[in-house]
């Protein structure tokens, strides 16, 4: 197939397309703007540069992909850039700033960011990630794959959520998330192991047992955390890495899981 482009749309000069893109009524795409095969820009979706869509990716109506970071002070977004992978779902009024001061946002692959979802600058996001509907990811922060967020949830500046964790619903989290379980409310606190994101992930059931062993040896026991940490059996690397995470200092603050133990008993 040849490249769609309605007659309606404006593409920059300077923009690159690949083959069989398609670019909808009255879309924008701006200068400095790489588009790769089999991506659909739909009506009027803008993409603004610098900016690099990797294939099959899909951006609907009214959504802004590579607008300039939010910020107050004098950066130098014209050298700051957005890397999108392949096979991302981007729909209606989502938006995904660049990065700032020279710096690069980064999304991975087969992502599905739902209606109002907003990426800012410096993030960065993996692969087989779920925003739903306002979700709300504040500048540099890191999101791991299969990590799944319920709607109106958010992540402050430099947060980190581990893999497989789960946002729950309006869930805040200002604290970095440890991989593999759900965190709810608002400040956002460990509740339970995300079993079911670890199904559908194909975790073996094996290992998702340990990770609830480790989860209450962890969270629901009466020993220290450091005790707890020292004696827990770290032979599955699934609850290895959860250790790792948890004995690994985040960039700001401590984990949403500090407040768990007290909440548990």
């Amino acid at each position: 197939m040849a490249v769609r482009i309605h007659p309606t749309a404006v593409i920059d000069p300077s923009a690159c397309l690949g083959r069989d893109v398609e670019i909808g009524p009255y879309a924008v795409i701006g200068p400095e703007v790489a588009i790769g095969d089999e991506t659909r820009v739909l009506a009027h979706a803008v993409v603004l540069g610098p900016s690099t869509l990797g294939r099959e990716n899909v951006v609907h109506t009214f959504a802004v992909v590579g607008g300039a970071a939010q910020q107050k002070r004098t950066g130098r977004s014209e050298a700051s850039s957005l890397v999108l992978g392949a096979r991302n779902v981007v729909r209606e009024h989502v938006t995904i700033h660049r990065g700032s001061d020279g710096g690069a946002t980064r999304v991975g692959d087969d992502n599905l960011l739902m209606v109002g979802a907003h990426v800012a600058h410096d993030v960065i996001v993996g692969c087989h990630v779920t925003l739903a509907n306002g979700t709300q990811l504040a500048g540099h922060a890191v999101i791991e794959d299969y990590v799944t967020f319920g709607g109106l949830s958010g992540v402050a500046q430099f947060v980190r959520v581990g893999e497989s964790a789960f946002v729950a619903a309006g869930a805040m989290c200002e604290r970095a998330v440890l991989p593999f379980v759900i965190v709810q409310g608002d400040r956002a606190r460990v509740r339970a192991v995300n079993v079911v994101g670890l199904r559908r992930r194909g975790v073996p059931e094996a290992s998702i047992e340990r990770l609830r062993a480790a989860y209450r040896q962890l969270f629901a026991g009466r020993e220290p955390l450091a005790r707890a940490l020292r004696d827990i059996d770290r032979g599955d690397p699934y609850v290895a890495r959860l250790v790792r995470a948890l004995e690994s200092p985040p960039p700001r603050g401590e984990h949403a899981a500090a407040a768990a133990r007290g909440a548990e008993r």
